[in-house]
Formats: structure tokens, sequence, C-alpha cells
């Protein structure tokens, strides 16, 4: 509803610009902000999945089709992730919601509300979890997202009793180490 098919070509081109802003645990946050060169018809945020980032293959072929379509996407790391700066270890899922809900207040303040929200896994159940707190959000797309965020505990389950007692642990998720504290698993 947002973009009727014929409406927009599928070929029409986009801009990519750098931008930044401040997340919710007041980190400067990095993001992409994919444009159509012919102006958008809709804006949309993308939220990435779980350790991951704005720049894999995926974020950005999905926020360049959406912005060949006409729909302008914000794209950005949640804290502590890609480029944008804090501690990932000081992360909830809590803050991400955060994170994403000042992703679209920036787009708000320098374009136009996002009526799109789109997540990709654990990135999906933060974009479900913050559109409540966006009222010009009409639509939320989800790819692969879990329906509840202890979900992603699987991720580190044998590593679950270690944080629990000693607070914290590094656990490695795709090959890469990661500080896991327990108000995550809390929270």
């Amino acid at each position: 509803a947002l973009v009727r098919p014929r409406e927009a070509s599928a070929t029409m081109s986009c801009e990519t610009q750098s931008v930044e802003f401040e997340g919710a645990l007041g980190e400067p946050l990095a993001g992409r902000l994919e444009r159509p060169s012919q102006g958008a018809r809709a804006w949309a945020v993308f939220a990435h999945c779980f350790t991951g980032s704005k720049d894999v293959y995926p974020s950005v072929q999905l926020a360049r089709r959406l912005a060949a379509r006409g729909i302008g996407v914000l794209r950005f790391d949640f804290t502590g992730l890609g480029g944008s700066e804090g501690s990932f270890a000081e992360t909830t899922f809590s803050t991400n919601v955060g994170d994403l809900v000042a992703a679209s207040d920036w787009l708000e303040r320098h374009h136009e509300p996002a009526s799109l929200l789109v997540g990709h896994s654990f990135g999906g159940t933060a974009a479900i979890a913050a559109a409540p707190q966006l009222p010009e959000v009409d639509a939320v797309s989800t790819v692969a997202a879990p329906s509840d965020p202890a979900h992603v505990t699987h991720l580190f389950d044998e590593k679950i009793e270690a944080i629990e007692q000693n607070g914290s642990a590094t656990v490695r998720i795709q090959g890469r180490p990661f500080q896991i504290r327990k108000t995550f698993l809390e929270d």
C-alpha cells in the first residue's frame, strides 16, 4: 500500500549518503540513507540482524531495491556494531528498540517520518517492538524475525549459566567474539 508497483520504476536510481545520529545510549550511530534520485514517496527504517551490520549484502540490496521503487531507506548499525560507537556489551533488546526509535526520529527531523519499519531477524523483532512508539508507522515488514526476543539466546545456550553466575561471558557468534551480559538476558 505504500507504493503501488505500477507507480514506480524498478530501475529508478538512488543516492547513498552517510549519516550519524545519537542512539539510545547516547553514542553516535552510523547510518546510510538510500534516497531515490527522483524523491521519496515514503520513508523506511531498516534494522539489521543480531551482531550484524547495515553494510551486509542483503541489507544493502534490500534498501537499494526499495529506493529503486521510490521508498527512501535509512539503514543503521545498532550501538557497538559496524560503524557505530559504544559498547555492544552494554546493549539489550530495549536499547536496540531505542536505537531504532532514534533512527526514526532522525529521519523525521531531516526528511519525513518513517511509514515503514523493516527488520531482519532480531532487527525485525526490534521493529515490531518499536512500532507502537512511532505513530506515523503504517507497516512493519520482517524477514526471519523471531516472535520473542529470547529466541536469540539459542546462539549462546552453552554460556547462559556462566553469564548468569559471572554477570557476563564472551560468546562466539559466526566466528566473532561478543561480550554478553546478564542484563541482556534479563531484558
